[in-house]
């Protein structure tokens, strides 16, 4: 029982809208662009700059100018109502906007090379209602897919309209792959940890200082855990726009799991005086109030063999781990949550503090070594194919990125490291964004639509919001690059 373990798609964008110097690639001369997401409950908008890269002799550089959230109120229903959700986003979207648009920089001096590269007569700034001029983004970002279609739409015809107005390209981005690709921003920004924690508090009205690197880390390939209350899935990012999926869930998420048992298992007065919705991590503080202090002593199993064994608690339940006893490349978590449920009902007025809180734990490990066991699985299967590769052209998996919300969780991030460790993969280094990036937001969709237009890719102003888009190529939809309305500029070299 836990007590013992732990001791504690395409049509072409006119040429005036992408016009640019050939001689002058994109990617060395900086890109700003806005963002907007709104796929699920997060009303998001974001400024987010990559400098040039000239003016530093050691690199690319990033800066998030704004960063705003506004979360739709849904605790009244225990969880995310679509209907509170879209009205949210109908009715922050523009104010926040708005706000935006006062943390734009400031114009830069206008030189020759300048000019030939914005297009003869196109204004490289805007003006402000109150009288203040600010430079214009080179393009828009607003998340296409997946989520909620209608929610979707606020947010990618907001984007369009503002493509339009300015004159400059669109791009409809990938939710999950901005969150993958999440890791790469921090890389190339400064005041990570807490500088970051400090932005995030600040409502997005200031900027971050710089630090630079001389590329975005981590590189390709590597192996991602994409985690959330909407998404469970293990992907080898192998590049850009090619992620195959190793492993998905076959039922819930991971993070609706954890929501699930949460409300189930935190006292009612904890509940009620919850500020939102994010149960999962309402309990890890409930369970965990001490951090990492109350799980320093965890022990994994050390073994496949470890991983299958029932541990039952003195209470006389146990939760059980979802297929135990097969190796097969598959997550499950809805029955974790079905257990707890079963287990809170059966005890009923028996159920004490300290049982509530032992629940939890073991909750919490149960999902956390299921997703630490096939991830370990993945890595094997990964290992053994490039060390099959004919002439070694299969690179080996360095690092593992942990993204979506349920990163911020240390309790996982303690025993993915702790499987790892044992499991003869200590070499592999664990990243993940700090908190205020793991939850959806418009500054990963900045950094996604930048990659994707330093790529030469923009997207055609007829494209239509995907409630459902996956990432692997291999794919019926494509991938990332399958669904209609992308276009590929010329003009990138």
């Amino acid at each position: 029982m836990f007590s013992t373990l732990v001791p504690t798609r395409a049509l072409r964008l006119s040429s005036t809208s992408i016009k640019r110097n050939l001689n002058t690639p994109i990617c060395d001369r900086g890109l700003l662009t806005l963002a907007i997401e709104t796929s699920c409950d997060d009303t998001s908008v974001a400024i987010v700059e990559k400098t040039d890269k000239s003016s530093t002799t050691t690199g690319n550089k990033a800066k998030i100018h704004f960063l705003e959230n506004i979360t739709a109120d849904s605790r009244a229903h225990r969880g995310i109502h679509p209907i509170l959700a879209l009205e949210s986003h109908q009715e922050s979207l523009a104010s926040l906007v708005n706000k935006a648009l006062k943390s734009l920089p400031l114009p830069k001096a206008e030189t020759e090379e300048d000019e030939h590269i914005k297009g003869e007569g196109e204004p490289t700034t805007i003006n402000l209602a109150d009288g203040g001029i600010r430079r214009k983004p080179d393009f828009i970002s607003a998340t296409r897919g997946p989520g909620m279609r209608s929610n979707l739409s606020v947010g990618l015809d907001t984007g369009k309209a503002l493509s339009v107005a300015w004159q400059i390209p669109f791009i409809g981005v990938h939710h999950m792959q901005a969150h993958l690709l999440t890791p790469r921003l921090v890389s190339s920004l400064s005041g990570v940890g807490e500088k970051g924690k400090k932005q995030e508090t600040a409502s997005g009205s200031g900027s971050t200082t710089n630090t630079t690197t001389s590329t975005e880390k981590p590189s390709f390939p590597f192996l991602s855990i994409l985690v959330s209350g909407g998404h469970s899935i293990l992907v080898h990012s192998k590049s850009l726009v090619n992620h195959k999926i190793m492993a998905s869930s076959e039922d819930i998420a991971i993070g609706e799991a954890l929501d699930k048992s949460a409300r189930e298992i935190l006292p009612l007065e904890l509940l009620q005086s919850a500020k939102n919705t994010m149960y999962g991590k309402t309990l890890e503080d409930f369970v965990f109030p001490n951090g990492v202090v109350d799980f320093a002593g965890y022990q994994p199993p050390r073994t496949r063999g470890e991983e299958v064994v029932k541990r039952q608690s003195s209470y006389g339940w146990s939760v059980t781990t979802p297929f135990a006893n097969t190796r097969s490349l598959q997550l499950s978590f809805s029955s974790i949550a079905s257990m707890v449920t079963k287990i809170v009902k059966a005890r009923g007025e028996n159920l004490s503090f300290d049982e509530r809180v032992e629940l939890g734990r073991e909750s919490m490990r149960v999902c956390f070594e299921h997703l630490a066991s096939r991830t370990i699985i993945a890595l094997e299967s990964l290992r053994r194919t490039s060390s099959g590769a004919a002439g070694g052209s299969e690179e080996e998996i360095k690092t593992l990125v942990v993204s979506g919300g349920v990163a911020a969780n240390k309790f996982l991030m303690t025993v993915l490291r702790s499987f790892l460790d044992c499991r003869g993969f200590e070499n592999i280094e664990i990243v993940a964004p700090p908190p205020y990036l793991c939850t959806d937001n418009a500054a990963m969709i900045g950094w996604a639509g930048i990659e994707m237009f330093e790529a030469g890719w923009r997207t055609d102003l007829s494209c239509r919001a995907l409630r459902k888009w996956t990432l692997d190529p291999e794919a019926e939809d494509g991938g990332v690059l399958g669904p209609v309305g992308w276009v590929k500029s010329d003009s990138v070299l």
